[in-house]
């Protein structure tokens, strides 16, 4: 984070105010009087209010943009007629997805032109609570990417799991004073907005003066109309264009998300048009490293926009005016006099990638990689999160009939099937079928020590051998664990908890493949290059043991998150979403 948020300000006064720049200082290099820091000159500036492409030079003093056209400063740089666009900000993104903290992420963010994400660190907070968010916080400082927040709305996000924290209404009020919180996180208990739970209506009420970000798969009619009538203002979680439409005329801002495993940019582009773009932005929400170091970050979503026939100035304005407005963030999103100097700078408008990135005036990134290391941020000591009653844990399913409720995976979405399948049994037991592709599955709850152990059954995922463990299970993050055989999940769970949190491939008593993630069992200490070649390695035994996804990582994930239908299984048991119950294994 910069030390400067503007979040709160209107204008030039806000520069005074904050001490960043004074107001007749900015006047006076506005009007010519005084030389700027920098001049960016032969520019083909992308004018994102205006709709133009202006040949034009770009004065900045310190973090702010001064003027365009002719000016005199004590640094120029020729820009040689590449384009020059603000820098890109994302809608909505749980840094942690990324499997490295804030400072780390910036590393692979920044040079495809991201300066600013509006993140929800709920995965952390989940976790470790208050302390979690802190160290999201300390982690930003001083670093190269803007790094605004939504305050937490869904910790947990059903009484349906057992996670490590709870934040109440006044937990989250204490956030409201800090300048780079600026609103309310995604509202995912939509059931419990539609039928006024009192905490949930405390919440909203808490935030009724900031943004507030929706998050209602598959809502529609009066529900929608009460969930919106509530105060929720986006959404980020439509699969086809007609949700998309019905939300987007019932007033919500739609987010088009483009994910790790919820591939929904192309099928949701048809709904951009010339009237509605304005209300529409782009957001990444959980994005691993493969994905953002190979195709990109907001970057890669642009570009495919404009493959897919968006405009380019149109493709240009969801990725940073349109966000900035909806959070109300009117320092940034456009170049003008008195905004934030974050450029992108690249040579093909029907192809934008960043060869240079500015943010706050200066360079920080050059031919995709950062100009400097990351800032030494001081440590920021985390409690233990593996905390697991092993003496309780067992994967035994007793058999009680010979059909079963089933999770199906949906290739590259987040909504799951609900199956009825005939399970295999053997002596009173039911048992994994690899060759069917029915996998058994197990979430052990990792914060409280209880022995809780969720158990179930999942098609999609492929395994014929081995099993997959991991500590990443959205939203509470207890250990979810899919194999093809007992001992193989045993292995892989307990190799989980002794790593203090990570992802483990295991056939037998053999590991295979492994990603430790020391961080609350979500984030890595190192580098995000050295992350992806154990993500690599991991999904690689994974296809070795059959499965076909593109990660079954993220996959299965959110198999756990019993907040998107149909069917998920948390540490409680089966949940049907459509429901909003846990339900019986056996039909």
């Amino acid at each position: 984070m910069s030390s400067y948020s503007g979040s709160h300000c209107r204008g030039v006064e806000c520069l005074a105010r904050l001490g960043i720049v004074n107001i007749s200082e900015i006047i006076r290099h506005a009007r010519g009087d005084e030389p700027a820091d920098l001049l960016l000159t032969n520019a083909r500036v992308v004018n994102v209010l205006s709709g133009e492409i202006i040949d034009t030079n770009v004065a900045t003093l310190r973090s702010r943009i001064v003027g365009l056209g002719e000016y005199h400063a004590r640094e120029v740089v020729d820009l040689e007629g590449a384009y020059l666009a603000p820098g890109l900000i994302d809608a909505h993104v749980h840094i942690e997805s990324s499997l490295v903290p804030p400072a780390e992420y910036a590393s692979a963010v920044v040079p495809s032109g991201t300066t600013t994400v509006v993140t929800d660190p709920h995965e952390i907070a989940n976790v470790l609570g208050l302390d979690g968010i802190r160290f999201m916080f300390e982690n930003a400082k001083r670093g190269p990417l803007s790094m605004y927040v939504m305050a937490s709305s869904c910790v947990p996000a059903t009484e349906m799991e057992t996670n490590g924290a709870n934040l109440r209404s006044y937990d989250l009020a204490s956030f409201k004073a800090d300048p780079w919180v600026i609103g309310l996180a995604e509202v995912m208990n939509f059931p419990g907005v539609i039928h006024g739970d009192p905490e949930v209506m405390d919440k909203l009420a808490g935030f009724s003066d900031m943004v507030i970000d929706g998050h209602c798969p598959g809502l529609s009619g009066k529900d929608l109309a009460a969930y919106v009538a509530a105060g929720c203002q986006s959404d980020h979680e439509c699969t086809s264009v007609e949700e998309a439409r019905e939300k987007l005329r019932l007033g919500l801002t739609i987010f088009i998300r483009e994910a790790t495993n919820a591939h929904n940019l192309k099928t949701l582009l048809p709904l951009v048009t010339d009237a509605n773009h304005h209300r529409i932005c782009f957001c990444t929400d959980d994005r691993q490293p493969a994905d953002l170091l190979d195709q990109g970050h907001i970057d890669f979503m642009v570009r495919t926009a404009i493959e897919e026939g968006v405009a380019p100035i149109t493709a240009i304005r969801m990725a940073t005016i349109n966000t900035a407005q909806y959070f109300r963030l009117t320092d940034r999103g456009a170049i003008t006099p008195g905004r934030r100097a974050d450029f992108m700078v690249f040579d093909d408008l029907q192809a934008p990638r960043a060869k240079a990135v500015y943010r706050g005036g200066h360079l920080v990134a050059k031919q995709g990689r950062m100009v400097a290391p990351p800032p030494k941020n001081p440590e920021y000591p985390l409690r233990s999160t593996m905390n697991v009653n092993w003496d309780k844990v067992d994967f035994a399913v007793r058999a009680e009939s010979e059909r079963a409720r089933v999770i199906g995976i949906v290739p590259d979405q987040l909504v799951t099937e609900a199956l009825t399948e005939e399970l295999s049994i053997h002596g009173g037991f039911a048992l994994a079928d690899p060759g069917r592709d029915l996998l058994k599955m197990a979430v052990i709850e990792r914060h409280r020590s209880s022995g809780a152990v969720g158990k179930g059954f999942v098609k999609g995922l492929g395994l014929r051998e081995g099993a997959l463990a991991s500590s990443v299970a959205h939203d509470h993050h207890n250990i979810v664990v899919v194999g093809a055989d007992d001992g193989s999940m045993w292995a892989a769970a307990r190799r989980v908890a002794d790593l203090g949190g990570g992802m483990v491939v295991a056939n037998r008593q053999h590991i295979l493949a492994e990603v430790p993630l020391p961080f609350a069992g979500l984030m890595s200490d190192q580098p995000i290059r050295v992350v992806r070649d154990q993500l690599d390695n991991a999904i690689r035994a994974a296809r070795d043991l059959g499965s076909e996804l593109h990660d079954p990582f993220m996959a299965m994930s959110f198999l756990a998150l019993e907040v998107i239908p149909h069917l998920k299984l948390t540490d409680q048991g089966l949940v049907d979403v459509d429901e909003f119950e846990i339900v019986p294994l056996w039909v």
